[in-house]
């Protein structure tokens, strides 16, 4: 793994594949680090001939701590959730982390790439596509939403379930931590054929040992809560796009991506069975396979594009 400066912050970030490959970028969700992304994974995804990248969001893992800048509560981001409250004057906004992104692939000196993001990494991925269209080769949204409230709101038994159950105390072992953490993924997760707890439990642990940092997950939230619906800002991307998403998935209902490709012209949506919000080991293969396919036939109807032109 290597840290390079971009947009007034430290980033870390690793690669996988050839320097020559089109380069495919993934952009991970709220509080979850570049391994969450499987290194298996992004090794399929370079085996299929992209050059990959991971990499830690601000406030989460080894990039950047915003330390200093106030968020609200859980409660009053919950409210806003639920009533459409207005929150203002968030610690930063999901246009700061698409800014990060294209300052880390200005950084590896990378002009247009493959944009792939996942749930909070959707929403920044989307407002890339839209707000620097030069620079996205294709998008790809996976369990990700338009942001607008009604199609995107959560029941409210879920929201309390999930945001508000009592968090482990500041003095809480490595185990107590990741064991809520696992108890979370039961509720928003895949199906339970399809999950592997012994991987879930080894990336939490790992994750845990990385960097563990509640106060970053918060103002992650804030940014989330404080963008809103991004019905107009998905009307201007030109880039093919693809919608993936979990027919189980409760934290971001599947009608969410449904109204984010009703508002990206010529998107295309895959639902996946039994998929919740979360990337089991059985699924990697199928969605490594969507998202290649997607990416190659991008090149592939756009010959005069730079990963054309390296793919040829």
């Amino acid at each position: 793994m290597a840290k390079l400066k971009a947009n007034g912050i430290e980033i870390e970030y690793e690669e996988f594949g050839q320097p020559e490959h089109p380069a495919l970028v993934l952009i991970m969700g709220l509080g979850m680090q570049l391994i969450a992304w499987p290194r298996p994974f992004c090794e399929m995804l370079a085996a299929a001939g992209f050059r990959v990248i991971r990499f830690d969001n601000r406030d989460v893992g080894l990039s950047t701590r915003m330390e200093g800048r106030r968020a609200p509560g859980m409660w009053r981001m919950v409210l806003s959730l639920v009533f459409g409250f207005r929150l203002n004057n968030p610690p930063y906004t999901l246009d700061d982390m698409a800014a990060d992104t294209i300052g880390l692939l200005d950084g590896l000196g990378i002009a247009r790439a493959h944009i792939v993001g996942a749930s909070m990494g959707g929403m920044i991925a989307q407002t890339i596509a839209a707000r620097y269209p030069e620079r996205a080769l294709s998008l790809t949204s996976i369990m990700s939403t338009s942001g607008d409230r009604a199609s995107s709101a959560v029941e409210f038994k879920d929201l309390r379930r999930i945001f508000l159950r009592p968090q482990p105390p500041a003095t809480a072992t490595r185990d107590e931590v990741v064991a809520h953490m696992a108890a979370t993924y039961e509720l928003i997760g895949s199906a339970e054929h399809l999950r592997e707890v012994s991987y879930l439990r080894e990336m939490l642990s790992e994750s845990f040992d990385r960097s563990h940092y509640p106060a970053g997950f918060i103002r992650q939230t804030a940014a989330v809560v404080a963008h809103g619906s991004r019905r107009d800002l998905l009307q201007k991307i030109t880039a093919p796009t693809l919608v993936i998403h979990g027919k189980r998935d409760i934290l971001v209902p599947p009608r969410g991506a449904l109204d984010t490709v009703l508002h990206i012209r010529g998107a295309r949506i895959e639902l996946i069975d039994d998929m919740g919000h979360d990337l089991p080991p059985v699924l990697w293969k199928p969605l490594s396979e969507l998202i290649g396919r997607h990416c190659q036939n991008t090149a592939e109807a756009r010959p005069d594009t730079p990963a054309a032109i390296a793919a040829s």
